[in-house]
């Protein structure tokens, strides 16, 4: 085996592009997010009920399963092209041909047809998630500093704003095109495979972009199988070094703000654009502003971390999201205040985006440093937890809301009553952001020097 010699730096092209395949989960993610529920009652004959079951069972699972993945790369041996970098390409080209079949009514049995759904939403976002968690694994392995690191979770924040902002606008026009192929029936099936296809691709981008930034960890090698032991982990190792070293579950904690950011108040948008303002035509451009603010916010993050820190960064994101998020509930009167208010709270929500990976990364760094064994994929595939955590608060925290506001069905929300229809839109989504900016400010106490010498000394043992 010839000797590794890894790349110095980052490539202008990983600059640039590392990022394109969270643009490209997005578009295919966002086929389910969007349109699942619909497809479920209006194209395959469940009824609501029905749908919210085959919905509940396949989420709880995914949920459940949410902490495994790092565990199934640190845990086992390494394949062919690296111990995470590999995953990029094992999987995520079978996820198309399972995903379809989320959106495929196979049997007039109501039972078996459900079951057949989520067993295949089970499956998919089982793969999909090894492809998902490597991808931000590799935040850690191609970046060696916390500058450098910075510079690649804001690309894949961008990216993964290109995304959203996209398939706000041209999703359901390609899947109502796909449709007059394929059948109204099956068009958010053709939808799911076709857009799983680009994220194939765009995920092989990022396997080629990262190439030469991980070693393979051949055990021929005296110096790879220091590697080798070093980056694989039992079971008890993983589950000591998370309860032993308390900060990986602080930052889950924290980074949950940002999640019910993102997920609760758009499931909650319509509810005061449509109830509150009374005009639901600016769900539009509500979703146009939101998702540029949170393009430049990605864009700011890289220069943020750069010039404070990683963990700066980080605070300025949740206090600049709990600020505006509270403008929301208090100037909710003002249909263009929070216009303005939710714009802005999305742009700390993109350098959120941004930043949080990062930090994530130099706790690794850290633990590294501290334990001796490298948890790369472990703790970078925890950020899938509050991830899932935020989709099941999303329906929580909404029904609450609306219960405390008293929201009825068709019924016209009129004086101080419109207020409650941004707790959801504001409130509770800014107490989260609060809470995390209390737990990162107090509870994280590494600088970018303590970051910085623990590489070194990272890098002096494996070279010894």
């Amino acid at each position: 085996m010839a000797e590794f010699k890894r790349k110095e730096g980052l490539t202008q092209a990983v600059k640039t592009f590392y990022g394109v395949g969270d643009g490209g989960f997005v578009l295919m993610s966002n086929v389910e997010t969007f349109y699942f529920m619909t497809c479920m009652t209006n194209y395959c004959g469940f009824t609501a009920t029905q749908a919210g079951v085959i919905n509940s069972v396949f989420s709880i699972v995914d949920a459940c399963l949410s902490w495994v993945y790092g565990m199934i790369m640190n845990g086992t041996r390494p394949k062919k092209y690296g111990r995470y970098r590999s995953w990029l390409v094992i999987v995520p080209w079978i996820v198309p041909f399972i995903f379809a079949f989320q959106f495929l009514r196979l049997s007039e049995n109501p039972t078996v047809a459900g079951a057949i759904i989520a067993i295949a939403a089970i499956v998919s976002h089982f793969l999909w998630n090894l492809g998902y968690v490597a991808n931000n694994t590799m935040v850690s392995v191609i970046g060696r500093t916390p500058e450098e690191r910075g510079v690649i979770a804001s690309g894949k924040a961008l990216w993964n704003n290109v995304g959203s902002l996209l398939f706000s606008y041209a999703g359901l026009p390609f899947a109502t095109v796909l449709g007059g192929i394929v059948g109204q029936k099956n068009q958010f099936a053709a939808c799911a495979f076709v857009l799983g296809i680009v994220m194939v691709l765009t995920y092989f981008v990022h396997f080629k972009l990262s190439e030469g930034y991980e070693e393979p960890e051949d055990e021929a090698t005296i110096q790879a199988k220091k590697l080798a032991e070093q980056n694989k982990m039992s079971v008890g190792q993983m589950f000591a070094m998370l309860f032993k070293n308390p900060i990986v579950l602080l930052i889950m904690l924290a980074d949950l703000a940002k999640w019910c950011v993102n997920f609760v108040t758009k499931g909650a948008a319509i509810y005061y654009w449509r109830d509150a303002a009374h005009a639901p035509g600016m769900q539009a451009t509500y979703s146009l502003l939101t998702s540029i603010a949170g393009i430049l916010g990605a864009y700011c993050a890289r220069i943020l971390v750069k010039k404070v820190s990683t963990k700066k960064a980080v605070l300025i994101a949740l206090a600049g999201m709990a600020i505006f998020l509270l403008g929301n509930y208090f100037l909710y009167a003002s249909p263009a205040a929070v216009m303005a208010y939710i714009t802005l709270a999305f742009f700390f929500y993109g350098m959120a985006l941004g930043s949080f990976p990062g930090l994530y990364a130099d706790t690794v760094v850290l633990l590294t440093a501290k334990t001796g064994s490298n948890p790369t994929g472990w703790v970078n595939g925890l950020q899938n937890v509050p991830l899932k955590i935020g989709v099941f608060l999303r329906g929580v925290i909404i029904a609450a809301c609306l219960n405390v506001a008293g929201w009825k069905a068709d019924v016209a929300i009129e004086g101080t009553a419109r207020q409650g229809m941004t707790i959801a839109f504001g409130l509770v989504p800014a107490i989260f952001c609060i809470v995390g900016f209390l737990l990162i400010l107090i509870g994280y106490k590494y600088t970018r020097e303590d970051v910085a010498k623990a590489q070194a000394e990272i890098d002096a043992r494996i070279e010894g």
